[in-house]
């Protein structure tokens, strides 16, 4: 089985919603606010459109910490192999999981649905 295809409008809606900046962006901005960025650069889910690293909003809180809770799903997504990508798309689109709710409208909830939700995620 093939992975599904995530379009331009996909990313240009994600882009709209939550910010998309390249990854250079946000290690200037992490910079600014930090002595050492890397470990937080370490965390970071990536999207790869095209020749570009963006990095979506939705996991940076307000001050540029990073949300917990998409740290936390984010490395449960590594353990799984999911693809960047498509985490991302996993956590802005609606899961049958969450009742038809997108992932990141469950982000000041209580984890643990949302890691369940992750499990049962079929990417490909």
């Amino acid at each position: 089985m093939t992975p599904q295809t995530i379009t331009d409008q996909t990313w240009a809606a994600i882009r709209a919603e939550f910010t998309l900046p390249a990854l250079a962006q946000v290690h200037h901005r992490l910079s600014e606010l930090m002595e050492d960025p890397e470990p937080v650069m370490r965390q970071l889910v990536r999207v790869f459109i095209d020749d570009g690293t963006f990095c979506p909003g939705f996991q940076f809180l307000p001050g540029g910490q990073l949300q917990p809770t998409v740290t936390a799903l984010f490395r449960r997504a590594m353990e799984l192999e999911i693809p960047h990508n498509y985490f991302t798309l996993w956590m802005s689109t609606g899961s049958r999981a969450l009742g038809g709710t997108r992932p990141v409208d469950h982000l000041k909830k209580d984890p643990a649905p949302l890691l369940r939700a992750l499990e049962t995620y079929r990417w490909r």
